[in-house]
């Protein structure tokens, strides 16, 4: 059976990268805790730390370990508070990774039903590069990762793509310009003005190949990879941009645009990325069932 002072031992350790510091904060012996980390990583058949000069650092499994840990400790904390009839430590962490790139209102829309959820859930989102984020998954530091892409086969990552659905593909523009271009569309957006994601962006790869089919060459003026700084830049009247089409009432209602037309052949898909084949999270299950049964039914 898994020994609690064992990964109490191993937290201080994980977390100050010495034995010699974590023996003078928890006043024992170091040999004391030596012997406890042995023991541990014994119980589990793994190593769990290894050294990297005159510190510790972490493996892979020790990362796994030291997140679970501290989950035990906040139980731990939460057991003694209901005992001792004290206000619980509050509601389950539910960690969701958010790729760059994904327009936020539509991510917003994604995560209601985890906003929304009986008994509630503390939220906690981290925004980066998905490839950043994926790696944080791989070590369990996240519960699921939000993109708007599959996980690359040249990522070494263990992780299962759980398509949520795809929306078609909105140009926008303010409400002079929308005007103008409705004219003729879609032949009308040859020549122009256009704030378009990178490169590297999933929707922007499909964009420049419908733009290249249909023989369309939009004039560039800038380019950026947050979806709301697009947005505001359209608002401004610096160019059209493309937005899913899902979130077109909030996007118009935000940011005072209008809608010019649909691409009906782009689409831009959302992925929920987790380390099991099956969702099993409460909050990931509600996510997956409201966007498939509702979002993008």
């Amino acid at each position: 059976m898994l020994n609690y002072h064992h990964l109490h031992y191993f937290a201080a350790v994980a977390r100050l990268g010495s034995v010699v510091r974590a023996a003078r904060e928890l006043g024992v012996s170091q040999p004391t805790i030596s012997a406890q980390l042995r023991l541990l990583e014994q119980s589990l058949g793994e190593p769990l730390l290894v050294r990297r000069g005159r510190n510790l650092r972490l493996t892979e499994i020790g990362q796994v370990v030291q997140r679970y840990s501290q989950e035990i400790f906040n139980l731990g904390r939460e057991l003694e508070d209901v005992v001792q009839g004290r206000p619980s430590g509050g509601p389950q962490r539910f960690t969701v990774g958010i790729g760059d790139s994904l327009p936020k209102l539509t991510t917003l829309k994604l995560l209601q039903p985890a906003l929304d959820a009986r008994p509630a859930y503390r939220l906690v989102l981290r925004i980066d590069k998905t490839e950043r984020l994926l790696a944080d998954l791989s070590t369990h530091s996240l519960d699921l990762v939000l993109a708007d892409q599959p996980v690359s086969p040249t990522l070494e990552v263990r992780a299962y793509n759980h398509l949520l659905g795809e929306s078609t593909v909105t140009i926008f523009a303010t409400p002079p310009a929308a005007e103008r271009y409705k004219r003729g569309f879609p032949r009308s957006l040859n020549g122009a003005p256009f704030v378009l994601q990178t490169e590297n962006t999933a929707l922007r790869r499909s964009l420049d190949l419908w733009f290249t089919t249909q023989r369309i060459r939009p004039q560039i003026v800038a380019e950026a990879e947050d979806m709301g700084m697009l947005q505001v830049l359209g608002q401004q009247g610096l160019g059209l941009f493309a937005a899913p089409t899902v979130a077109a009432a909030v996007i118009g209602e935000q940011h005072d645009v209008k809608p010019v037309g649909v691409l009906q052949a782009v689409k831009e898909r959302f992925y929920a990325i987790t380390v099991e084949r099956k969702l099993r999270h409460p909050a990931a299950v509600a996510i997956s069932s409201a966007a498939r049964g509702e979002l993008f039914s």
